[in-house]
């Protein structure tokens, strides 16, 4: 039997695939929160895909081939079939995806969980050894049955405690403590799966074909890039539809909608304005102010002015 590196470079790869496990396990957990609070299926269907690209596709895939950039074989070149590599990443969204679906909906149920469980798992299973298939080396690879079946039964168990996760906390330390777990399972399961194989060297000593792997770390970057955008800008667009919506899609209406300002033109007439007891005060103010004070009604007709009196004789005094 030949030997085999697991951390070629160290610490550096299990480092960097648990963090990839962490974070991909946390968003998608958030996203299954927001999940859970949304009003119509439609809205819980888009949150649901956002978490299995995360869960499936960081949380899962991108670890694997993390951790696997450090598996080496010094007697053979190891190189990686590119179409079963893209394949193993089906399988990892797709039922990750399958498996909120089933939790997401309906009634939480410890058969419901454990089912869905079952179907993820079995397709974290099948991603880890597509993966594996995918790689070229000049050698035969065997693999222990109980190492495989040890991996299997972690990969079941982690699939279905991450699930009860989704569907169950809330809380960002709650959250962090879940994904922290979950990203020990998944590294867990990787690395039994990779304790399981053994290789026998070919002979012939035929060199392998496929990608080599440092090579592939360009369409996985590639790849990431492209997911973490799209996850981020669905996100975005479904948080801005929440925003502006209400639980059946409908656009809210706002403050101003409700209570339309005095200056609006829906209330451009003055009998539409309604004024505070204070308003009125001053309003009734300055019209008495302005309006002219009451007096007689003037006659229609003029009327002549009276004579003036003539002053009066003195008296006549009599002579004596």
């Amino acid at each position: 039997m030949a030997h085999v590196h697991h951390f070629t470079y160290g610490a550096f790869n299990p480092i960097a695939a648990y963090l990839l496990a962490f974070l991909g396990s946390f968003l998608g957990l958030l996203c299954t929160g927001r999940a859970r609070d949304a009003h119509s299926r439609g809205r819980r269907n888009r949150w649901l895909v956002i978490a299995a690209f995360a869960i499936g596709g960081g949380g899962i895939w991108l670890m694997h081939f993390s951790a696997m950039l450090g598996f080496d074989v010094p007697d053979s070149p190891v190189r990686y079939d590119f179409t079963l590599t893209l394949l193993s990443l089906l399988f990892s969204v797709l039922t990750v995806g399958i498996g909120l679906m089933v939790v997401g909906h309906g009634k939480r149920s410890t058969a419901r969980i454990l089912t869905a469980g079952a179907l993820t798992g079995s397709g974290v299973v099948a991603m880890h050894y597509t993966g594996m298939a995918a790689m070229r080396i000049s050698a035969t690879i065997h693999y222990s049955p109980a190492l495989v079946v040890a991996s299997a039964a972690i990969a079941l168990a982690a699939s279905t405690v991450a699930l009860w996760f989704a569907v169950s906390v809330r809380g960002w330390l709650k959250i962090i403590g879940a994904a922290a777990v979950m990203a020990v399972a998944v590294c867990g399961m990787h690395y039994t799966g990779m304790a399981a194989m053994s290789v026998e060297l070919d002979p012939a000593g035929t060199p392998p074909g496929g990608i080599r792997p440092l090579t592939m770390l360009v369409p996985i970057t590639v790849i990431t890039a492209a997911t973490i955008i799209g996850v981020a800008l669905s996100a975005l667009q479904a948080m801005t539809e929440e925003e502006f919506t209400d639980g059946a899609g409908t656009p809210k209406r706002g403050v101003h909608a409700e209570n339309p300002p005095p200056w609006s033109l829906k209330n451009s007439s003055m009998g539409a304005v309604r004024l505070t007891p204070a308003a009125r005060a001053v309003v009734a103010g300055r019209t008495s102010a302005n309006r002219p004070s009451p007096g007689p009604r003037p006659s229609p007709r003029p009327v002549p002015a009276a004579p003036a009196a003539t002053p009066a004789a003195p008296p006549a005094t009599s002579g004596g």
